[in-house]
């Protein structure tokens, strides 16, 4: 079973459209973004920053829970240099990219210890890496993953259970879509084969992690060679 959080749009869809041609059995979150075609038995509203709404949700498909694959794209972005961030909106990127995810890796983690197996599967960034000037508060939340990622690893790689980001550089979809036509050429210049990514290398790399039960507390740069 594939559970994916921010599915709604991005490269949770994406994901979760191919596992759903694969005929594998896939539940998404979504918040903020609401599906294309909600199907009240493969999309949930959550936000995973609130507990509560969290221990609900996974209440509610608890029953059905078999052989889990977790993958966290829930994210959201805050671009400010830091004499100037809005403290509360630093602290929702945080709230949502770092708190958030750990709130929902926390509320399956029992089920897969029971179940001697798990996958869960961040999506991290480049930008935790580079350096960019305003993105201090998405920066952190990113590279906050990788220390949670690796105290998690030890904690339960004996149940059959990994855990590993993806560091994520410059796809076309998702937040790209955001960033101004001039500023997208500047990026792109960046990166040494002139292109985004597809988002095909993203899932040949979740592809991998789920096949590779050796492979945990890692985290893999998908960047084109952008560093």
């Amino acid at each position: 079973m594939v559970i994916i959080t921010g599915a709604s749009r991005g490269i949770g869809k994406y994901l979760l459209d191919h596992f759903t041609k694969q005929g594998e059995k896939v539940i998404g979150t979504y918040n903020l973004t609401s599906p294309d075609n909600i199907d009240q038995g493969k999309f949930f509203k959550v936000d995973i920053t609130d507990n509560e709404q969290v221990q609900s949700w996974f209440q509610k498909i608890k029953p059905d829970l078999d052989h889990i694959i977790l993958i966290n794209a829930a994210g959201s972005n805050y671009t400010a240099f830091a004499h100037k961030a809005d403290v509360h909106l630093w602290k929702k990127t945080i709230d949502t990219n770092l708190v958030g995810t750990f709130n929902v890796i926390q509320q399956f983690l029992p089920v897969m210890r029971e179940q001697n197996y798990g996958r869960i599967i961040n999506l991290a960034s480049i930008v935790a890496q580079m350096g960019i000037p305003g993105t201090s508060a998405y920066a952190a939340s990113k590279a906050g993953l990788w220390g949670m990622t690796r105290a998690v690893a030890v904690e339960n790689a004996s149940k059959g259970i990994t855990i590993n980001n993806l560091n994520l550089g410059y796809f076309n979809i998702g937040m790209i879509n955001e960033v101004k036509p001039e500023f997208q050429e500047i990026i792109k210049a960046k990166i040494p084969s002139g292109q985004f990514g597809d988002p095909g290398n993203i899932l040949n790399a979740v592809k991998f992690l789920i096949d590779s039960p050796y492979h945990t507390g890692t985290s893999i740069d998908i960047n084109g060679g952008l560093f």
